[in-house]
């Protein structure tokens, strides 16, 4: 294994910004992500802030489309919610991306929140799925963008999505396809993610969740994605393993070198080699000395020493 890597992987460390704060405030955010050397920046995919609807939001893929193109370098994800988009639709928006940042698309994948959680349900009509079919739905949605994204036309026969003829030109830049990020935490959505996902992503439990369960949570859904990936005859250090950190770290981390050393080194003890980051929110935190460090010394020295 070669220094700074897991199990084959570089180690990257990327930004989750919300999209509940002005344009330029969120775009001088993704610009000092980039400059401060983060591998990767983030928005979510929902129709409303879960924690106040009411509030300000923007729409995740339209900031994604206007933040590549003021951004060179940083890579450029979302964990798109299924439930908002037809899996074709979604193909043709992940192309368009993917040309407009010149191949730095991260394209993830998500169930969705359940309507007890997310109101995007009674507000827009959307069907809110059984746990069951939504699991089914989302595995033909990941083989829908595999494939179309894959080839110049597809067809597809499934029980929820059926349709032919589906044309995708320009092809995406990156090939086969832009790498797919699987979320995922529960076993049968972990099994989807062992058979299609270039990258599993999790937060490992409840957001009040203590760090100790976080990091049981963690292991087990590692080990039964590593044995899912034996079962269908995938090497399973063949995905990489992406951990949003969460919950009382996720608070804490950016507080000092030694908390963020702290928080990777553990997660990259079982095999954990992408962190991603909520910004520090309360500005001017993003140019603070602590993190201007973290960013310029810490990470790089990370990507040297561990393994």
């Amino acid at each position: 294994m070669q220094t700074g890597e897991i199990m084959g992987h570089q180690f990257r460390f990327g930004i989750a910004t919300l999209q509940d704060v002005p344009w330029e405030i969120l775009l001088r955010r993704w610009r000092s992500s980039e400059e401060l050397g983060f591998d990767s920046a983030w928005v979510a995919d929902h129709f409303v802030n879960y924690s106040n609807p009411a509030g300000a939001w923007f729409d995740g893929w339209t900031l994604m489309a206007a933040l590549a193109s003021q951004t060179s370098r940083i890579r450029i994800g979302i964990i798109s919610s299924m439930p908002l988009r037809n899996p074709v639709v979604l193909a043709r928006q992940a192309l368009t991306l993917d040309h407009i940042s010149n191949g730095r698309l991260d394209l993830g994948i998500g169930a969705g929140a359940p309507g007890d959680i997310d109101p995007s349900y009674r507000m827009t009509g959307i069907e809110n799925w059984s746990p069951p079919e939504r699991v089914a739905r989302f595995r033909e949605v990941v083989e829908i963008l595999d494939q179309c994204l894959r080839n110049n036309a597809t067809t597809y026969r499934g029980r929820y999505y059926q349709f032919e003829d589906a044309t995708m030109a320009p092809q995406p830049i990156q090939k086969p396809r832009p790498p797919i990020t699987i979320g995922a935490m529960g076993p049968s959505m972990l099994k989807i993610a062992a058979r299609y996902g270039d990258t599993w992503n999790t937060v490992g439990g409840e957001f009040n969740s203590p760090s100790e369960i976080i990091l049981e949570n963690v292991k087990k859904q590692s080990k039964l994605v590593s044995d899912y990936c034996v079962k269908i005859g995938r090497d399973p250090n063949t995905l990489r393993r992406s951990l949003l950190v969460w919950g009382s770290e996720a608070l804490t981390v950016f507080d000092s070198e030694e908390a963020f050393k702290e928080v990777v080194k553990r997660y990259s003890e079982v095999g954990f080699s992408e962190f991603m980051f909520f910004h520090p929110d309360t500005a001017p935190v993003i140019s603070s000395r602590a993190l201007k460090e973290i960013a310029g010394g810490v990470m790089p020295e990370l990507r040297r020493l561990l393994h």
